[in-house]
């Protein structure tokens, strides 16, 4: 059973805008207007603190312009997506809107739906300024579709050091290993402490988990065949990835289902569990709320992912179709500029995308996580639409799903091979 590379979760709605050959029914004009309307998900609390960075770049250097936030309430994005596959299968598509490079941007550019921006590129050193493998992922038949802002790694683990105190379980640190982490949790348990955090009311986490588990197990040459579909769903590697993420599981907050991403971070913080994985986003949630690095909390990369780095790349794109294509262009020449990409990682708990920004003045966390991005195995996020089609990340989505419900390999995988036969004839 094999899988095939392109983007997210509404099915329905973005097969249904491919096969309509979707577009809007404005003219795109780079004439002078007063309004702009950017579609994102950032909406908890340094999230918004690091959207309003963006905003008031913007508006500082184009100061007659009207900006519409029009951020939808839903972490990693399902909820946003689905409210921008509805506008654009009405041809209302928002001026500008957050994605993820590689499979998700080719998705949009294969509709029609986003503006070449490659003139962009050839301002401020940006093309130069991008990692090669960043760079390529915004790359479609060597054009550039979009304006990433910073980086996120999605295999990080965070954890409680009062708790872990607490349970005696030793603060973990490089090369912290799967076996460890299953004993860490065992005794955090037996201690009377809730083990690991995590917001399953976002459909993103529980997958997450998996994502980071499943790497843990393949390494970067399985991860390399999964995009390039080769990568065997049914061996044996796949059999102990879900294995250790049942066992991992068995140690969830059993409030889970109940709490978003966000808020789970934040029980985390307060002594509410103990570990918690998810990209670092988490870093800029927990300081926030008020946590220290290195005194309250601290983090190591996902046991048994050291030494690769999947990067969660928030990015934004042009409408191809807008009466304020003059707007969109200039607020993505904005993001785009080292000031406002340094600025916006301190709030959202990022690290910039381009390789030239002094990041002297970030935590040193940040700090470590701009090294890791430059010096480490860079990999694209199958759970952030990077890696896989809709069709395909949403069987992905729905099979981590079906075995959370049933603990069994063949459904687990019977879902995926479904996901597989659907997408053939899209090939």
């Amino acid at each position: 059973m094999r899988l095939r590379g392109l983007r997210v979760a509404v099915l329905g709605l973005v097969v249904a805008c491919v096969a309509a050959a979707c577009s809007s029914g404005q003219g795109s004009s780079q004439e002078a207007t007063k309004n702009l309307e950017v579609l994102s998900w950032w909406t908890s609390g340094s999230e918004q603190q690091a959207l309003t960075v963006l905003f008031d770049a913007y508006r500082a250097a184009h100061p007659g312009v009207t900006v519409t936030n029009s951020a939808v309430v839903g972490g990693g994005g399902g909820n946003a997506q689905v409210v921008l596959a509805q506008r654009l299968l009405s041809g209302d598509p928002p001026d500008v809107w957050q994605t993820f490079p590689a499979a998700s941007l080719r998705a949009y550019v294969g509709q029609g739906q986003v503006a070449d921006v490659s003139d962009l590129y050839g301002r401020g050193g940006l093309a130069a300024a991008l990692p090669p493998v960043i760079r390529d992922g915004l790359t479609v038949d060597g054009k550039q579709y979009g304006v990433p802002t910073s980086s996120h790694r999605g295999n990080m683990l965070f954890f409680n050091t009062a708790l872990l105190a607490q349970a005696g379980v030793a603060a973990p640190g490089a090369g912290y290993q799967p076996a460890a982490f299953l004993a860490d949790l065992a005794k955090l348990r037996a201690a009377g402490v809730t083990p690991l955090c995590l917001g399953a009311k976002d459909a993103f986490t529980t997958p997450a988990l998996f994502e980071n588990t499943l790497l843990s197990v393949v390494g970067a040459d399985g991860w390399g065949q999964i995009g390039a579909d080769r990568f065997d769903w049914n061996s044996a590697s796949v059999d102990e990835a879900l294995a250790r993420f049942g066992q991992i599981l068995d140690y969830a907050d059993p409030q889970a289902a109940a709490l978003s991403w966000d808020a789970a971070t934040k029980k985390l913080a307060d002594g509410g569990c103990a570990f918690e994985t998810l990209n670092d986003s988490a870093f800029g949630e927990l300081v926030k709320a008020g946590a220290v690095d290195g005194q309250t909390f601290g983090e190591v990369p996902y046991p048994g992912t050291d030494g690769n780095y999947v990067a969660v790349v928030d990015t934004f794109v042009r409408a191809s179709r807008s009466a304020n294509a003059r707007n969109a262009s200039d607020f993505l020449a904005v993001i785009a500029a080292p000031d406002t990409q340094l600025a916006f990682s301190k709030a959202k708990g990022s690290v910039p995308i381009r390789t030239d920004v002094d990041v002297s003045s970030l935590s040193a966390y940040q700090r470590s996580a701009a090294q890791a991005l430059r010096s480490e195995v860079v990999l694209w996020s199958i759970v952030h639409g990077e890696v896989l089609s809709p069709r395909l990340q949403q069987g992905f989505y729905d099979a981590v799903g079906t075995y959370v419900r049933s603990r069994d390999v063949k459904a687990f995988r019977a879902t995926l091979t479904d996901a597989v036969r659907r997408e053939a004839p899209a090939k």
